[in-house]
């Protein structure tokens, strides 16, 4: 599905009437609107689950604000397999800063959940031919070969599989980010230091594991495959894994999840168990999301700088769409921030 019909973008490089100190963006519709983007998104592709009220209040600003025809020469499109808000926020705003200094509208897809699919999705984007495309959804063999038949450039943002060689991409530093966080907590004194880890399928989490295995070893501390737990990179993911970990008669003394979804789930179950972050467990995350410094207390993690990452994907592709011969692979570096979540062993 698309935020685009019939050559309109909801995402466009002109100033909102009546306001010339903003311009006409997904997030500007959905926080002038009052919802998340997600909203937005089922009200302009027709989807149930929006309140009526909601949905006329949203389709009047785009009507008013966000629906016009564009240059697709002047347009990109922005890919997305599932839209999570919190983390797809950040990347959202890296690629609209991006394409709004450049000029250039963005038409923001959604795919969907492979069940709810109808027919090859990538076909809508083909025909509306855009400049270039940043895609955060993992693009099939046959898709990426489509585009490049179409002559379409695009950007893989963060891809999960090991890509051929030759195809553009923007990452992040997972190994050396899951090593610094289990380095702080062995520096800390901790050594029983368990991981939550996400699925194997996930090039990062792989990743990330590895860095975690690489610092116990560096520590003097062997890897004891009781303390790593896969789940899936949701909260609840976390709790059923952390109540796995926390409810033995050798619980952990610290815990680094493979993002910060998993690190909340830890929270819940620290909660359930009536155990107190940190002093009975330390606690570090992935991702550094917004709500990691709001909640009690302010998660440690490892800040993977989505924003960025985002806007380094969409000037990428932008020179690829000029016919420029950009850099085609990027990591940027991972820094871990510390909050109050960790702290030494209690036994310490």
């Amino acid at each position: 599905m698309s935020y685009a019909e019939s050559g309109g973008t909801v995402s466009d490089p002109e100033h909102p009437k009546g306001d010339p100190t903003r311009p006409v963006t997904i997030s500007y519709i959905a926080e002038t609107a009052g919802v998340s983007i997600p909203t937005v998104s089922k009200v302009v592709n027709g989807r149930p689950g929006v309140a009526a009220d909601t949905r006329a209040r949203v389709e009047a600003l785009i009507s008013e604000y966000g629906y016009r025809k564009t240059n697709r020469k002047n347009v990109m499109e922005l890919v997305f397999g599932e839209l999570e808000d919190m983390w797809g926020m950040e990347i959202i705003r890296g690629v609209e800063r991006v394409a709004r200094e450049q000029r250039v509208g963005v038409v923001l897809t959604e795919f969907g959940p492979p069940q709810d699919s109808v027919g090859h999705p990538i076909g809508d984007m083909l025909a509306r031919r855009p400049a270039c495309v940043v895609t955060v959804a993992q693009l099939s063999q046959e898709q990426r070969d489509e585009l490049q038949a179409k002559d379409i450039p695009f950007v893989v943002f963060d891809p999960t599989t090991e890509l051929p060689d030759g195809v553009p991409y923007v990452g992040a530093t997972n190994w050396a980010g899951g090593r610094s966080a289990t380095r702080h907590l062995a520096q800390l004194g901790h050594r029983r230091i368990a991981m939550i880890a996400g699925p194997d399928r996930i090039l990062g989490c792989r990743a990330r594991l590895d860095g975690y295995r690489s610092a116990l070893e560096v520590a003097g501390l062997s890897v004891d495959t009781d303390l790593v737990v896969r789940a899936e990179l949701t909260t609840q993911g976390g709790r059923v894994a952390a109540l796995d970990l926390l409810s033995g008669p050798e619980r952990p003394t610290a815990i680094f999840a493979c993002n910060d979804l998993q690190a909340l789930g830890v929270y819940q179950a620290a909660r359930e168990l009536g155990l107190r972050i940190p002093a009975d467990v330390s606690v570090v995350g992935f991702d550094d999301l917004p709500v990691a410094a709001l909640v009690d207390p302010p998660l440690t993690t490892v800040h993977q700088p989505l924003n960025q990452m985002a806007a380094a994907a969409t000037e990428m592709a932008l020179a690829l769409g000029r016919g420029e011969r950009p850099q085609i692979g990027l990591e940027l570096a991972t820094t871990l921030t510390v909050r109050e979540s960790t702290s030494s062993p209690a036994d310490q």
